[in-house]
């Protein structure tokens, strides 16, 4: 059993995928409607036949509730593993991205936490070598 898909609820697909390939530097995988329904996947280009992440939009009143209280609690909605996050910091910083937090040394790793322009923090983080 493997993990091929996740999702992610955005308030704009078009603004997310804007933002998850022009700013985090994410491949578009999937982008296909059916009537008003659009199905809108992003890759990492390092691993661009890894794990999907689903840009779905976000029309469910109960999932946009728990969009808005884990944003306000300061909760990440997805998290991204990297080897160098103060590289990627820098780098999706200059391309204008918001970071709520710059890279900051915890147990285990370094983190780092963005706003993604739709609704969702995102943590970027680079676990420690031993």
């Amino acid at each position: 059993m493997r993990i091929k898909l996740t999702s992610i609820y955005v308030d704009d697909q078009a603004k997310a995928l804007s933002f998850y390939t022009d700013v985090l530097g994410f491949a578009k995988k999937s982008d296909f409607g059916n009537g008003p329904y659009r199905w809108l996947t992003v890759a990492s280009p390092e691993e661009p036949n890894g794990t999907e992440l689903q840009l779905a939009l976000n029309n469910n009143p109960a999932a946009k509730a728990y969009q808005q209280a884990m944003f306000q609690q300061n909760q990440p909605a997805a998290m991204f593993f990297t080897d160098d996050v103060k590289g990627d910091y820098e780098r999706i910083k200059a391309r204008g991205a918001e970071f709520t937090m710059p890279p900051k040394d915890v147990t285990g790793s370094t983190i780092a936490m963005l706003n993604d322009t739709c609704g969702n923090l995102i943590q970027l983080t680079q676990l420690a070598r031993y």
